[in-house]
């Protein structure tokens, strides 16, 4: 017997001798029957799982067979987990799912399902099964009127003052929302069809094929928009916490729209108009992850997150799946580990089964799935499951795991146990049974060899296409149309919301009360844009910056949330890929490292690895950098930037004027309406309440707030810079940003009085750089002076001299750049910053060459 290797021969070959030693039933059965007594699933649902597991399997050999020849790039297979088609049919198809690298049966089942070749769940959880009577849900699955911890709180708590009212319990199923017909409705040939067609894409991913229907071969993801599964970059967790906030966001819209009206293929809808779901309004999100990822400090946030609004009373209907099978590739979950991690988890109901036994893991699949809709509150299935050769094709599994562990492995296949149960159940033959799984055989390799001569992508340019596109005409365009709102059909509504006193009436404002105005217009303009985040609501910021908002657009739109900074970024991510429009808040920029992967590695990749099918849009608001007066140390001025500057198609922008701050708030708004940008707003914490410039009282540094009329004039375009002149403007070109801007404008008048003239180029936007601004103003003087208030190394200042080299510039420059080196507390910050005289000196020495 073959139980001490697991090669994809081997295995194979085992399947075989095992399935021809199954005894015959003594009956045949009518696959419209039931398996056996109280079975949830039937001879023809069970079939189905079959297929799809049949389908993952001969994927996972055809992955091998590809690499063995150089020709397929991924090999980290489904085997062993195939238990998952069975949460497939007991989710909807329209069900938004975040899947494990493990879930190749999931998407096969799902994409059957959409095709409409498979059941679907109906309204109450129960599956149309392919005859008139259909399968019971567990009879454990209605929680008894008793069970407080599953009884929704009554309406009138806090967290329904919060939240809003509450538009039902779930079960209301949207116009349209896709209930599936009787499974087998074409026959065989069409769940042939619909499982070669989940084949080819999951195959295409395999070779990095450019026809690949969700990533383009920019990687091999478990994604389609059509079957609402949005693809996961990461599966060590990071992909939960946007779980947690796509079902807090779906939850929120549901209230707001209970009819779940539809938007078409934008979430978002149209700029000015009410958010739209992707989703029906009864929708739930499931997340799938292995059980080593518990562990993760990712996993950690989005079940504490999910658990603290649970015990508020808010409700995130999340089902998490975890597939266990003891590994995480070759360390050990202690046993009893992962069960009781899970289990521990409050405000998260625990479900679990055996994921290898078919009917065992559809009935708690179902259970667990129908417990989340009625109730829109989280759970977790616990699926325990084996793995099947290795973790990938390059590990050898001897090196880790005795013969008889692997043995036991086997003995537990879930093909072989839903193979068993048809056999034993006289739905099926073992001939039969083997002829469909040499048929998808067959047929997996015919599609491995017709997908290997498709086209890969063969430029940068291929390949960067979807990472961030800009369309600045339509951001222009949109910035317009929401001035023209603004001043016309809803002037009424604004001055409502200002209560009358319009910020362009209010004199000249702060960089504070400039971005708290626009984020005001910005709500008015944008019914799906939220801002939330730790203090922004009740307190109103730290600083004040949101001061006022939620009294204007209640709590539902702008809300306080716990202290996490990965649940904070989650939650936006979540919200723009359910339709909303999210403007968190991290309360101080040294925090955003708690959390930099879900930008890095979740918000920035999400376009990159969907081919834009799917996006999430957030203008995340970060208080940084460094000056601050009277207060501060590292934790509160921390000045570097290089962990945003590398981060693909992320916008980043640094305000340092009044006037600027508004119309740069409105641009990002705008790009992640249109464009389903990613923006990073860095907010300069010792600008937000300056107001003189050059000597005490002259206001130099305050600023008009716009009236509708000028905004489109004083539109900040992604990418361009501010360039203002002093004295004669020709000897010196400074480039600058921030803080960087007032003190290099006064080392400027200083120079000034020397006969120098400058020309103070403020960047305003640090990714992307505007590259031709500086290039151009640097040409004009033929000398540049660098001031980048970041540190030396990793510094914004590298990428503008690189800017400059690349762009042709032949003249001379300087950098003056802060020491490399936290900030320190009280006057020792001034030895290890940017300073006035620093600048000064610098521009000197540069014209003394």
């Amino acid at each position: 017997m073959l139980s001490d290797v697991t090669t994809p021969q081997d295995l194979d070959d085992r399947f075989r001798e095992a399935l021809a030693g199954l005894a015959a039933a003594p009956r045949r059965r009518d696959p419209a029957e039931r398996v056996h007594d109280g079975a949830p699933l039937t001879g023809a649902q069970l079939l189905d799982l079959f297929d799809a597991q049949v389908t993952s399997r001969q994927l996972d050999l055809a992955g091998r067979w590809l690499r063995s020849f150089g020709e397929g790039f991924y090999t980290i297979g489904s085997a062993g987990h195939e238990g998952n088609a069975a949460v497939a049919a007991a989710l909807r198809p329209d069900d938004p799912a975040l899947l494990h690298y493990r879930s190749g049966a999931f998407y096969c089942l799902r994409a059957a399902q959409a095709a409409g070749e498979v059941a679907s769940p109906g309204p109450e959880g129960e599956t149309d099964a392919p005859t008139p009577e259909a399968a019971p849900v567990s009879p454990e699955a209605e929680p008894t009127p008793s069970d407080a911890e599953e009884t929704p709180p009554e309406a009138g708590t806090p967290a329904e003052a919060e939240a809003g009212a509450e538009a039902g319990t779930g079960g209301e199923v949207a116009d349209g929302a896709a209930d599936g017909p009787a499974a087998g409705r074409d026959g065989a040939a069409g769940r042939a069809d619909a499982y070669a067609g989940a084949a080819r894409d999951v195959l295409r991913g395999m070779v990095a094929s450019a026809r690949e229907p969700i990533a383009g071969g920019r990687h091999k993801v478990f994604g389609r928009a059509d079957l609402a599964i949005v693809p996961t970059t990461s599966t060590i967790a990071s992909h939960l916490p946007r779980a947690v906030g796509a079902g807090l966001a779906l939850e929120r819209l549901r209230r707001r729209d209970p009819a779940g009206r539809r938007a078409g293929a934008d979430p978002l809808g149209d700029v000015g108009q009410p958010p739209r779901s992707p989703w029906p309004p009864d929708a739930i999100v499931v997340c799938s992850f292995g059980d080593a990822s518990v562990n993760h400090a990712s996993a950690t946030a989005a079940f504490n997150t999910a658990g603290w609004y649970d015990h508020t009373g808010l409700r995130i209907p999340v089902l998490f799946v975890c597939e266990d099978n003891g590994l995480g590739i070759s360390v050990r979950s202690p046993k009893g580990w992962v069960e009781a991690t899970l289990r521990s988890k409050p405000g998260i109901r625990y479900f679990s089964a055996d994921g290898t036994d078919p009917v065992q893991a559809y009935a708690a699949a179902v259970e667990a799935a129908g417990w989340v809709r009625r109730h829109r509150r989280p759970a977790v299935l616990h699926l325990s499951t084996v793995r099947l050769m290795g973790h990938a094709g390059a590990d050898a599994e001897a090196a880790y795991r005795s013969s008889g562990e692997i043995a036991a492995d086997l003995d537990r296949d879930p093909l072989l146990a839903t193979a068993r149960l048809l056999v034993a159940a006289g739905v099926a033959t073992t001939d039969e049974l083997l002829a469909r799984y040499d048929e998808r055989g067959w047929q997996v390799r015919r599609i491995a060899e017709e997908v290997l001569g498709e086209p890969k992508l063969a430029s940068a340019a291929e390949v960067v296409a979807e990472t961030a596109p800009r369309r600045p005409a339509r951001v222009a365009r949109a910035v317009a149309d929401a001035a023209t709102r603004a001043g016309g059909p809803g002037a009424a509504a604004r001055a409502d919301v200002f209560g009358g006193r319009l910020p362009e009436a209010a004199g000249p404002l702060t960089l504070a009360q400039s971005i708290n105005a626009a984020l005001a217009d910005g709500m008015l303009d944008h019914p799906g844009m939220v801002v939330f985040g730790e203090d922004v609501a009740a307190r109103g910021g730290v600083y004040g910056v949101t001061k006022g908002l939620r009294d204007r657009y209640g709590a539902a739109r702008v809300f306080d949330t716990l202290l996490d900074e990965t649940s904070i970024l989650g939650l936006g991510l979540g919200a723009g890929l359910a339709g909303l429009l999210p403007v968190p808040e991290i309360q101080y920029l040294a925090y955003l490292h708690n959390a930099e992967d879900q930008l890095r590695g979740e918000a920035a990749t999400m376009r990159f690895f969907s081919s834009g099918a799917f996006r999430n849009p957030m203008v995340v608001r970060v208080p940084g950098l460094a000056y601050q007066e009277g207060f501060g140390g590292h934790f509160h001025n921390d000045n570097s930037l290089a962990v945003l500057r590398d981060v693909p198609g992320l916008v980043i922008a640094v305000p340092a004027r009044p006037d600027d701050a508004a119309a740069m708030v409105r641009t990002c708004l705008a790009s992640a309406a249109v464009d389903g940008s990613v923006c990073v707003l860095v907010e300069p914490i010792a600008l937000y309440h300056t107001r003189d410039l050059y000597t005490e009282g002259d206001g130099e540094w305050l600023a008009d707030y716009a009236e509708p009329g000028a905004w489109a004039a004083g539109h900040a375009p992604v990418g361009r810079a501010r360039v203002y002149g002093v004295g004669s403007a020709e000897d010196v070109t400074i480039v600058t940003f921030g803080n960087g801007v007032p003190m290099s404008l006064r080392a400027a008048a200083t120079l000034a009085d020397e006969g120098i003239g400058s020309r103070v180029v403020d960047l305003r936007w640090i990714a992307p750089l505007p590259v031709a601004d500086i290039v151009r103003e640097a040409s004009v003087t033929g000398r540049v002076l660098v001031v980048d208030e970041t540190r030396r190394s990793g510094g914004v200042g590298e990428g503008v001299l690189a800017a400059l080299v690349d762009g042709g510039y032949v003249g001379a420059a300087r950098r003056v750049a802060s020491v490399d080196s936290f900030v320190p507390l009280g006057p020792a910050a001034r030895a290890v910053l940017v300073t006035e005289d620093a600048i000064t000196q610098g521009a000197r020495t540069l014209l003394a060459r």
